[in-house]
């Protein structure tokens, strides 16, 4: 079955960074794209990164451009997404996703796996 891990996320002081790595089961290599998204208490999911496997294109969300780098290593399976310069705002679970479909990245409702999430909390 396809399944989706996520690891990495911890706590971390605002201004820092943190590195989170999604490892994908075999199956999902038949996928076209994989994402990042968070959600924090009381708000809908949000759109963070999306990378296209094959091209290696990638989409982010306005609010962390120029701050979060997503990236892929198609041999091991596994997206990983850097984020630098952490605000507390950001503190949430963050989840991998994969979908079988290419452009666009940005709706939770189009990805078709996803993993159980993992927390990050940058606190102040």
């Amino acid at each position: 079955q396809v399944q989706l891990v996520e690891s990495g996320g911890g706590l971390v002081q605002a201004g820092g960074s943190l590195g989170l790595s999604c490892a994908a089961s075999a199956d999902t290599r038949s996928t076209c794209g994989m994402g990042w998204f968070r959600q924090a208490p009381g708000k809908e999911r949000e759109f963070v990164a999306g990378i296209n496997r094959s091209t290696g294109s990638t989409s982010y969300g306005d609010s962390v451009k120029g701050r979060f780098t997503i990236s892929r290593d198609n041999s091991k399976n596994t997206v990983y997404l850097q984020m630098n310069s952490l605000k507390p705002e950001e503190t949430a679970v963050y989840y991998c996703s994969a979908k079988l479909s290419g452009e666009p990245w940005s709706l939770p409702r189009i990805y078709d796996y996803w993993g159980q999430g993992t927390q990050v909390t940058v606190s102040s």
